[in-house]
């Protein structure tokens, strides 16, 4: 009897301990660019931005060992939006925050982990009112999108790889709350990242 009871509890042991290594933990920084792309619109708007650079941090939640979900929250420094409104000229330095969440599928070739994701996210566009921005007019905005994407993941030890991707937001372009910077269009947003991550 004793020995039914402890190969019972070995059992339970091994599955628990197979339990938690398949829910595997990660997170990650990465350095990110912003590209946001020319729009000409219907509206006489046209709509112009120079690159933006920041921080992305990403945790992922293993569901399987090829799929997860992933939270991100990514801030760039400053960027020039500027908007051309015959014969008017305006630009509004910016500092772009995301709020993101997706689903990401991975598959694995050795080290080489390629990946691809999808999901919701945020964009908030917070104008900088310093002597760049020409109207103080301006008001934060919030736009809520769709990101997608794919990247590689290069296995450098068992807790840490190297990360490259490339990501795209799609989101309406922000009119910062004037009425004469509406374009009636939406951005695909250029977002590539390289980081490094650390898995737990």
């Amino acid at each position: 009897m004793k020995k039914i009871a402890l190969i019972a509890f070995l059992l339970a042991v091994c599955v628990a301990a197979g339990r938690a290594q398949e829910s595997r933990q990660d997170i990650s920084i990465s350095g990110s660019a912003l590209i946001e792309p020319f729009v000409a619109s219907s509206t006489d708007v046209q709509v112009h931005s120079n690159t933006a650079y920041g921080v992305l941090a990403s945790y992922r939640f293993m569901l399987t060992p090829n799929s997860a979900l992933e939270a991100n929250y990514g801030v760039t420094y400053e960027n020039k939006i500027n908007y051309y409104v015959n014969p008017n000229h305006y630009q509004v330095n910016t500092r772009t925050q995301e709020i993101s969440a997706a689903y990401v599928r991975s598959f694995t070739y050795r080290k080489f982990n390629p990946f691809v994701e999808a999901g919701p996210g945020a964009l908030i566009f917070l104008p900088i009112r310093n002597s760049g921005t020409t109207s103080l007019d301006v008001k934060q905005e919030t736009s809520v999108g769709g990101l997608y994407g794919g990247g590689i993941a290069y296995e450098i030890s068992p807790s840490f790889d190297i990360r490259a991707e490339y990501r795209g937001f799609v989101t309406k372009v922000p009119t910062f709350g004037l009425s004469q910077f509406t374009t009636n269009k939406w951005y695909n947003i250029y977002n590539p990242v390289i980081g490094v991550a650390y898995h737990f």
